[in-house]
């Protein structure tokens, strides 16, 4: 578009316009409240892809495209996520404390989800855990070019693909313990520089005014190819590579589906050692159920096991008075996803509907009950512990 086209901003809003086709995705095009939420999710395209149009790999910095707020594209509730614009023929300096989360994998990509790329595979992966750590947690990682002569840190090669880091810091114990600490810097360039130029600007905007039907495609084209290949209350294995996910993880993924009066009972065996791992709720646009004022999600360190070692978890519409009660937040239809990562083997769940009012008969006998004061008390707990850590 040229710079000057007093018409750019109608052209943008055209553009836009178009990202409309997606309501055609939706299992039922004619339901108001799925249209109303998909046009919700528009906005939050727009959104998420302000944050990385105009990211800069000479002037990295790690945003959060996507929080509790953009809760988009099947977010983990138990991730800080960051990501920043890199050049693979650059050489950048992480630097920082690492924190008392349960993992921080620092992942380099030939891709992303953001405007100014298109998915791509991980093309080198750091664990923060393999790395030098001082008595505090502090790092200092130089990433890209050739080893430095006499350099004793950490270094680790940058392929020349990648265009993206991205970050995922993981928490078990929602606002205990310290938060990751993290900066980046390109150190074969000098700080600074010229404004973006106007022609670069409006390109950017070109961009992202596209994105909005893309992303928003993406994401509701997850629940479309599930229901399509019959993943309705059943899972299916996929490890998510060249698509954004962790290399080396485990999920299990699909839609449930519920009939007034029903539950779903989520059953699976322990793997003999895992590093991470959670099971959490979308809604069928492929948004994460709100885990703030929900427990629409558990982890590791929130789930009970039960007394022969399995994992049992209920979706129930109202609360079964079980530890892990999966709630869907009034909703009968939406995805689940439960993740292995670091994991010695990849149990896959079983999945049982059962009628609400007898699910206890489906569960040990000497499953805890909750009382409703109980659930209260836990529900803020979650509640504090989810603002109280850093979110972006």
């Amino acid at each position: 578009m040229p710079i000057s086209d007093p018409s750019a901003w109608r052209a943008w809003l055209e553009t836009m316009a178009k990202a409309d086709s997606v309501l055609d995705s939706l299992a039922d095009p004619a339901d108001p409240q799925a249209r109303a939420e998909t046009h919700r999710l528009l906005f939050a395209a727009l959104a998420t892809g302000y944050q990385t149009a105009f990211a800069d790999a000479d002037r990295p910095d790690f945003v959060p495209s996507v929080s509790s707020v953009l809760n988009t594209v099947g977010v983990n509730p138990d991730f800080i996520y960051g990501a920043a614009r890199i050049d693979g023929g650059g050489v950048y300096r992480l630097s920082g404390q690492r924190g008392d989360g349960v993992f921080v994998f620092i992942d380099l990509v030939a891709g992303g989800l953001g405007p100014m790329e298109q998915l791509g595979p991980s093309v080198g992966m750091i664990d923060l855990d393999a790395c030098t750590l001082g008595p505090d947690g502090a790092f200092d990682i130089l990433v890209g070019g050739e080893r430095p002569d006499g350099h004793a840190g950490d270094w680790f090669p940058l392929d020349p693909r990648a265009v993206t880091i991205g970050l995922r810091h993981a928490y078990y114990d929602w606002g205990m313990g310290r938060d990751l600490r993290i900066a980046i810097e390109r150190v074969d360039r000098p700080v600074g520089g010229a404004p973006m130029p106007a022609a670069e600007i409006v390109h950017r905007l070109d961009r992202l005014s596209a994105f909005v039907e893309r992303y928003a495609g993406f994401a509701l084209g997850y629940g479309q190819q599930q229901r399509a290949q019959g993943f309705v209350n059943r899972l299916e294995y996929d490890d998510w590579a060249g698509r954004g996910g962790v290399a080396g993880q485990h999920y299990y993924q699909g839609i449930f589906r519920l009939e007034p009066g029903e539950a779903m009972i989520i059953d699976t065996a322990m793997p003999d050692q895992v590093r991470y791992w959670n099971v959490q709720l979308n809604d069928p646009l492929w948004n994460t159920i709100d885990w703030i004022n929900h427990q629409s999600s558990l982890n590791g360190g929130q789930a009970v096991l039960d007394s022969d070692g399995r994992f049992r978890a209920v979706i129930a519409i109202d609360d079964p008075g079980v530890p892990n009660w999966l709630d869907p937040a009034g909703r009968l239809e939406g995805s689940l996803m439960l993740r292995w990562t670091g994991a010695s083997s990849g149990p896959e769940p079983l999945l049982k509907i059962v009628p609400a009012a007898k699910i206890r008969a489906h569960l040990p006998s000497d499953t805890p009950v909750v009382t409703p004061e109980q659930r209260d008390e836990a529900l803020r707990r979650r509640r504090r512990g989810a603002q109280w850590r850093r979110r972006w």
